[in-house]
């Protein structure tokens, strides 16, 4: 493969992710989300992916995740993951923090 061909791959590429949110509200609760990233944005030497989603609806509400995934981890094999942490939207007078890791990109080896 060529080095050109190579770049567009790795500009392509994209991240599962799920995860909970922390506890929060008057009536303590969490809630669930998972999604796709958007494409690479390379920033320097590394790269980040725009993380938006929204969470399950539970307790009459729910919230959106709008975030930048942190660098790339490398977690080998010429693999990595990205590291996210933020906080909800404020929805029903509360947010939620949440902190979590994407999957690694082409499980499949592709």
């Amino acid at each position: 493969m060529s080095k050109a061909a190579g770049n567009w791959k790795r500009n392509r590429h994209n991240h599962e992710f799920l995860g909970s949110t922390r506890l929060a509200g008057t009536t303590l609760h969490n809630h669930r989300f998972a999604g796709v990233s958007g494409r690479a944005i390379f920033v320097g030497n590394t790269h980040v992916h725009v993380i938006k989603t929204n969470t399950d609806f539970t307790a009459r509400h729910f919230h959106k995740i709008k975030d930048i995934s942190g660098p790339e981890i490398p977690v080998g094999l010429g693999r990595h993951v990205h590291f996210v942490r933020g906080r909800t939207s404020f929805d029903l007078g509360h947010r939620h923090g949440y902190l979590f890791a994407t999957l690694i990109e082409n499980p499949l080896l592709l």
